[in-house]
């Protein structure tokens, strides 16, 4: 405590321009701003103020050490902010984004819940694939399945994703279960496609991943429509567990080729880099995680 009203006393003297005006304002006599001065001094072993009766001025060593003193006190003032603010309850709008498959099943069906836990917030839930613009679009925080690079934008991790290969049993049954990759090009692989182009499927072979080009006859840009087309029976598809965990548990889709699973695009919250973020963005993200992170979620109907 004494180090930190050393420094505090320092800045304070800086900021005001003389000690009896910084004792002034603590309500203290001078000489004991002086005194503290002293001791920050000789505890360091350098001079950091040049004093005469009339003025102050900073010597190089006291300039560094000021900018030094200056941001610590700083963060420390926005950390008791911050946690301050935690203690509060969580008020305003909340704009969110996702992706409209996932937030459809995942993030759609828990805003009541949220809400019920936070009654001074309202939201609005945005469901589009594009990828949004945060700050031109004012969204508060958006859902994101991907590799997150680098950006001005701070993300945090929801949940892992994984990918698997499913059909019906039906489906394995009449054209057999693929033991290999190569077992694939015997197989109606249904893909996801994209301005006419098709998506390969992604795997872990050995100590790499590989991208195979899947053959089949039917493609769609939308994957609720692949999703109803591989419970058809229609063929093989390459799915997120977040879509099919639930169909797997009840029997409708088997999982094949899960010894090449390669690691997902994972599902994080991505927001505007900001020193204090509301505390309803706080409070909604920490909500996901903690629902994604029960026992079987993935796997619930």
């Amino acid at each position: 405590m004494g180090q930190f009203r050393q420094i505090s006393t320092f800045v304070e003297v800086v900021n005001r321009g003389s000690l009896s005006a910084a004792a002034r304002a603590e309500g203290i006599a001078p000489a004991v701003i002086g005194r503290r001065l002293d001791a920050l001094e000789q505890r360091l072993g350098v001079k950091l103020l040049q004093r005469t009766t009339r003025k102050l001025a900073l010597t190089d060593e006291g300039a560094a050490f000021l900018e030094d003193c200056q941001r610590i006190l700083s963060e420390l003032e926005s950390a008791e902010a911050a946690v301050a603010e935690r203690s509060a309850r969580a008020t305003g709008h909340l704009m969110i984004s996702a992706p409209a498959g996932f937030g459809r099943l995942h993030v759609a069906p828990l805003v009541p819940s949220f809400l019920a836990e936070h009654r001074d917030v309202s939201v609005t839930l945005n469901l589009s694939d594009r990828m949004v613009d945060l700050i031109g679009e004012g969204v508060d925080v958006a859902i994101r399945i991907a590799q997150m690079s680098d950006s001005n934008l701070v993300s945090v991790k929801l949940a892992d994703n994984h990918r698997v290969v499913v059909g019906t049993p039906a489906y394995l049954k009449r054209h057999g279960i693929p033991k290999s990759l190569d077992d694939l090009s015997k197989h109606n692989c249904m893909t996801i496609s994209s301005e006419g182009s098709q998506r390969g499927w992604t795997f872990r072979d050995g100590d790499k991943n590989v991208t195979l080009k899947i053959a089949g006859n039917m493609s769609c840009n939308d994957g609720a429509v692949l999703h109803d087309w591989v419970l058809a029976g229609k063929g093989l598809a390459w799915r997120s567990m977040w879509e099919v965990g639930s169909d797997i548990e009840a029997g409708r889709l088997k999982p094949v080729l899960n010894e090449y699973s390669a690691p997902g695009n994972d599902i994080y919250a991505v927001f505007a880099q900001r020193r204090h973020l509301p505390l309803r963005i706080r409070a909604f993200v920490d909500f996901l995680r903690h629902t994604y992170a029960q026992p079987g979620y993935w796997r619930k109907g």
